[in-house]
C-alpha cells in the first residue's frame, strides 16, 4: 500500500472517530438518572439523544450518541439548553453526523462539529410570545416554522438562511395569519412546506433544491391540518387531522392522503383510529405510517402497513405528557420519545425496526428497563383495526 493511500485511510479513520469523540471535560458514561427529552437519528443505527439528569436541585443537559442501534452509547458535548420551566419540548435535530440544532421553542442553538461546541442562532423580527416548532437543513439551507401568538391574532411563517448563518430571516410570501395558525415542513426527497389558519386557509409549497418553490394544492381538505412526511419511494404521504376533541373529548378525526410524486395531487382518505390527540406523524414507506397520539393520560402509536386500510394500536405508557420526535430514518426503523424528563413518570425513547408494528424501549445508561418488545395491545389494551 502506498504512503499517500495509508495517509488517506488514517485521516478518514480519525475523522470518523472524531464524530463520537467527547470533549476533554466530558465523561464517556451516560449520566446517572439520565432521562431523554429528544432524539434524532441520521440512519437506522446512528442516533442521538438529548436528555437531562438531576444535579444540584435542577436538571442538567447531556447529549449521547450511538452507532449500533442503541446497544452502546457515548457521551458527546453538552448543548447549553436548560430544561424549560413551562414544559416546552426541547427538540434535537441532527443533520448528518456533524451538524445539529437544539431548541426549546424560543431559543435556538447549532453545532457544526458533532455537538462539541454550540452557537446561538437568531430569529430576525420574531417577538415573543412565539414558538419554533420545526427546523431542518437541506440543500445548503436552514428552514424553520415559527408561530407568533397575539391577542386573538397570530401568524405562522417560514424562516430560512444559508447553512451556518447566525440568523434566520422570514421568507417573503410564506406566512398565514388568523386566530389559530400552524405549519409543518418535511425534508427528504425534496422540501415540503404547509401553513394554515383557522382550519380554513391552507397553503402548500414544494421545492427540490430549497431555493425555487412551487405552490401546489394542499394535502388536506379544508377543516383539517396537514402533518407531512418525507418523500418515500418517490411518493408523498400526509396525515390530515381535524380539530382536537372531535368526534369526542380526547380524540381526533384523521385520514391518510397520498400523492404519486413531490408536487403531485393528493388523493385517498383512509380513516385512521381517532383515539388520542395527534402529537406527531411519520412514514416509513408509502404504505407504512404511524400516528403518535395522547388521550386520557395514555400514549398511543397507531400504525398501518397497507396504506391505511387497516391499523394496529400500541399503547406505550400512562405518562400522558406527550409524544414527540416520531421519525423513520430508514429501513423500517423508527423512533419516538414518550414523556418528559422532569415528570413523575419520567420519559423514554422507543424504537421499531419493522415499520411501526412492534416497539421496544431503548436502554440508555440506567434506563435499561425494557427487554420485551411492546406489541399491539400492550399494557392490557386491545389492538385497534379499522
Amino acid at each position: 500500500m502506498s504512503t499517500p493511500r495509508r495517509t488517506a485511510l488514517l485521516v478518514s479513520l480519525l475523522a470518523l472517530l472524531a464524530v463520537f469523540a467527547p470533549p476533554a471535560n466530558a465523561g464517556t458514561a451516560v449520566p446517572q438518572g439520565f432521562r431523554p427529552a429528544s432524539t434524532s437519528w441520521t440512519g437506522r443505527d446512528t442516533g442521538y439523544v438529548l436528555g437531562y439528569s438531576p444535579c444540584a436541585g435542577s436538571w442538567c443537559p447531556a447529549l449521547v450518541g450511538t452507532t449500533d442501534g442503541g446497544r452502546h452509547w457515548r457521551r458527546l458535548g453538552t448543548p447549553p439548553m436548560p430544561l424549560p420551566d413551562n414544559h416546552n419540548h426541547v427538540s434535537l435535530t441532527f443533520v448528518g453526523d456533524r451538524v445539529a440544532y437544539v431548541s426549546d421553542g424560543v431559543h435556538l442553538r447549532t453545532s457544526r462539529d458533532g455537538g462539541a461546541s454550540w452557537h446561538p442562532v437568531g430569529l430576525v423580527g420574531a417577538r415573543e410570545p412565539y414558538y419554533l416548532s420545526k427546523i431542518a437543513e437541506t440543500g445548503g439551507r436552514v428552514f424553520a416554522v415559527l408561530t407568533t401568538y397575539g391577542e386573538g391574532r397570530g401568524s405562522t411563517r417560514l424562516y430560512s438562511a444559508a447553512a451556518g448563518s447566525p440568523v434566520l430571516v422570514p421568507v417573503p410570501g410564506f406566512a398565514v395569519t388568523g386566530s389559530l395558525t400552524y405549519g409543518d415542513l418535511a425534508v427528504g426527497g425534496g422540501l415540503q412546506v404547509a401553513l394554515g389558519a383557522d382550519y380554513g386557509t391552507e397553503k402548500y409549497w414544494t421545492s427540490r433544491d430549497g431555493v425555487r418553490f412551487t405552490p401546489a394544492d394542499p394535502p388536506c381538505p379544508a377543516g383539517s391540518v396537514a402533518a407531512l412526511a418525507g418523500v418515500r419511494d418517490r411518493q408523498v404521504v400526509a396525515l390530515c387531522s381535524g380539530s382536537p376533541g372531535s368526534p369526542q373529548p380526547g380524540s381526533t378525526e384523521r385520514r391518510l392522503r397520498h400523492a404519486p410524486r413531490l408536487g403531485g395531487t393528493f388523493s385517498g382518505g383512509d380513516a385512521a383510529p381517532f383515539t388520542g390527540i395527534t402529537q406527531a406523524f411519520g412514514a416509513a414507506s408509502p404504505t407504512s405510517a404511524t400516528v403518535a397520539a395522547v388521550g386520557g393520560g395514555t400514549g398511543f402509536l397507531h400504525s398501518t402497513t397497507d396504506g391505511g386500510r387497516t391499523w394496529t394500536t400500541t399503547v406505550l405508557s400512562e405518562r400522558g405528557l406527550g409524544l414527540a420526535d416520531l421519525d423513520f430514518p430508514g429501513g423500517g426503523t423508527g423512533v419516538v420519545v414518550d414523556g418528559q424528563p422532569d415528570a413523575d413518570g419520567g420519559s423514554a425513547v422507543y424504537r421499531t425496526t419493522d415499520g411501526g408494528i412492534h416497539w421496544r424501549e431503548v436502554a440508555i445508561g440506567e434506563n435499561a428497563l425494557a427487554d420485551e418488545a411492546l406489541r399491539p395491545g400492550s399494557l392490557g389494551e386491545p389492538h385497534v383495526v379499522v
